[in-house]
């Protein structure tokens, strides 16, 4: 990330005439900075600059206006300068270094972040601005609870994909958020910077708001509308990519959910008809669960154990990227845990399930390696098989564990 000084670097100061000439490295010297990634925007950029100069000029606020370039080819960086916003290089690509980079840049105290394609107004990013004031640390806008323009946004967006997102952001992370992918928002910048932000493409929006709840931030919401964007080239969004990785990211970050407790209903279920099984043939009405049906019982079982160990591991590495919060029961559980004892709970599973397997074997000696009658030693093969197989993924899944959490020990207490 480079900051270019023109003679254009300045803060805006109510209806007064620009100021030019404050360092950069003054922290915080401003009370909010107006932040807009740029890739491109030739034909908007001036608008939303103009749209931010009345909302500073109206309100009589002490800002900036800084455009995060991403790497325009268009000539944006030019037009900036000219209506005297301060250009920040961005030579990460992504909607999310875009943004992280101008953040990382900006003096304000509060900061607010909107498309550079005129399809929000920044005069009403006053009403996040005040609630800020009020003590927010975070303020969504949402296009729902206000007004979306007619071709402003597509049918699909409108009412399948934004709305599931949210409805499944909400679900997964106890989100009250009505507008999960909103791109007019405002944060404090202590508050943003306590947040840790990690993804550089468009999962950064799904990040801010997942973490800022995760971390029990104070969250508000306010209206506001969504106006068709007046670029003549398609937007750089891509309906199916941009929301699938929202939604793997949302998943990721929310195990518990996605893998955890499903793993734990299958190995419940599959584990209950294993152990009935085992003991005889179960009559269900006209049909009959025998050594097939403990044979799928059996798989119930491994897929969800799996299932669980993933998810666990999925964790650890998001806390230990920085990418999803902590948890006390993680650092606990890390107290508790290490390599040896999970290598010997690995081995002392397995043994059990070699132990029936044995027995199995034992009958075959018995019969002297003849035919066998599978109804009856399949059971304790089935059953075994089983023991072993979670034996060995606990015996593998504790070098993983331990590689992962080597970051955690060290990262200190938890949030």
């Amino acid at each position: 990330m480079t900051v270019e000084d023109a003679s254009s670097d300045q803060s805006l100061r109510g209806a007064s005439p620009v100021e030019a000439g404050r360092g950069h490295g003054d922290a915080l010297s401003v009370e909010v900075s107006f932040v807009m990634p740029c890739l491109d925007e030739a034909e908007t950029l001036e608008g939303c600059i103009a749209a931010a100069k009345r909302c500073i000029t109206t309100n009589r606020l002490d800002a900036e206006i800084i455009i995060a370039d991403n790497g325009s080819l268009d000539g944006s960086q030019e037009i900036a300068r000219r209506c005297g916003a301060r250009v920040v290089s961005i030579r990460e690509r992504g909607y999310g270094a875009a943004l992280n980079g101008g953040f990382e840049a900006a003096r304000g105290r509060y900061l607010v972040m909107g498309d550079a394609d005129q399809s929000y107004d920044f005069e009403e990013a006053i009403g996040m601005i005040e609630r800020l004031r009020g003590g927010a640390d975070l303020v969504m806008g949402s296009r729902f609870t206000g007004r979306i323009e007619k071709g402003a946004m597509p049918w699909s967006h409108r009412w399948i994909g934004n709305p599931i997102l949210s409805l499944i952001g909400r679900i997964l992370f106890r989100s009250e958020i009505s507008d999960f992918h909103c791109g007019l928002r405002a944060i404090a910048k202590e508050s943003y910077q306590r947040l840790g932000m990690r993804t550089t493409g468009m999962e950064f929006a799904s990040e801010l708001v997942v973490k800022a709840t995760a971390s029990k931030m104070r969250i508000e919401e306010i209206p506001i509308t969504l106006h068709p964007d007046k670029r003549s080239r398609p937007p750089h969004l891509r309906s199916f990519r941009d929301g699938w990785r929202h939604l793997r990211f949302m998943l990721m970050l929310s195990p518990r959910y996605t893998l955890f407790l499903p793993g734990l209903f299958l190995m419940m279920i599959g584990g209950a008809l294993l152990v009935r099984l085992y003991q005889g043939p179960l009559e269900l009405g006209s049909a009959t669960l025998g050594i097939h049906s403990m044979q799928l019982a059996s798989l119930l079982v491994i897929v969800g154990y799996q299932a669980v160990t993933i998810g666990i591991a999925a964790r650890i590495f998001a806390v230990s990227e920085e990418i999803g919060p902590s948890s006390p029961w993680m650092q606990n559980a890390f107290q508790v845990f290490t390599l040896e004892r999970g290598l010997l709970a690995g081995v002392a599973v397995a043994a059990i399930g070699l132990w029936f397997i044995g027995s199995a074997a034992y009958r075959w000696y018995e019969a002297g390696f003849g035919p066998l009658d599978p109804s009856v030693t399949m059971r304790p093969v089935s059953l075994g098989a089983t023991f072993v197989a979670l034996g060995v993924q606990t015996f593998l899944m504790s070098f993983v564990y331990s590689m992962l959490g080597i970051r955690r020990r060290g990262s200190g207490t938890p949030e």
